[in-house]
């Protein structure tokens, strides 16, 4: 296998159209092609400026999880140190935990960032949503979002070899007017649930008629008590 290591968006799009294979830090994809076979040709975006960035409200595809720190705001960093082990963390990438994971440990705290993908194809480089980047699999540069004036993040203990465990993510953005916007998203199993509401005294009981809402109640008690928590805190806590 030849891995390529472009260091320019221009070359990355080269290795694209030769039929390069992207891969982020391995940790999904090499157990399968130790199966099934190498491919002639893989690509990293290591070396490349945009997919390492960190702060000023965005995050590189290529930034590895333990790299992840007081530069992005408090949901996405806990959500980062939650993920697997630390020898995990040391390798596994943004772009592969989002893109290439099915249990998408990051994608809570990157909704409710609102946050936009930067998406790399071989004849152009454009900005896109979450919900696209996902479904048509893009290959990710960054992500970029306004930073909220609070967060906050949950991942509940689960036993081994059960379902993923439940996660509660929050954030609470300003606006030029008004309370703000509440942005909440779940991952229950292996879906994910996302709402928004205006972040005022009624922002809980609207909630509820968000997919967020469609929770069993145990699980709804558990995001009614962590919003409440959030709601709570001074702006910009």
């Amino acid at each position: 296998m030849l891995l390529r290591l472009p260091e320019s968006v221009s070359r990355a799009q080269e290795c694209l159209a030769e039929g390069a294979v992207p891969v982020g830090g391995a940790t999904l994809v090499w157990a399968g092609w130790q199966r099934d076979g190498f491919p002639e040709r893989a690509m990293s975006l290591r070396n490349l400026p945009q997919a390492n960035v960190i702060g000023g409200g965005a995050l590189g595809s290529a930034v590895v999880l333990h790299r992840i720190d007081e530069r992005v705001p408090e949901v996405l960093r806990r959500a980062a140190a939650g993920i697997g082990t630390g020898a995990v963390r040391r390798t596994a990438t943004v772009g592969g935990n989002i893109v290439g994971s099915a249990l998408r440990c990051l994608l809570p705290a990157a909704l409710v960032l609102d946050a936009r993908a930067t998406v790399l194809a071989p004849d152009r480089v454009f900005e896109t949503d979450l919900a696209e980047l996902l479904a048509k699999q893009h290959l990710l540069l960054d992500l970029r979002w306004h930073d909220p004036v609070a967060s906050s993040y949950r991942k509940f203990p689960q036993e081994a070899g059960g379902p993923p465990p439940f996660v509660v993510a929050a954030a609470r953005h300003a606006e030029d007017d008004g309370p703000g916007r509440l942005h909440v998203a779940v991952r229950d199993g292996y879906d994910v649930l996302a709402g928004h509401v205006p972040a005022d005294e009624e922002a809980i009981d609207t909630l509820r008629e968000t997919p967020v809402g469609s929770l069993h109640d145990p699980a709804w008690a558990v995001v009614r008590h962590h919003v409440a928590d959030l709601l709570a805190r001074p702006v910009g806590g």
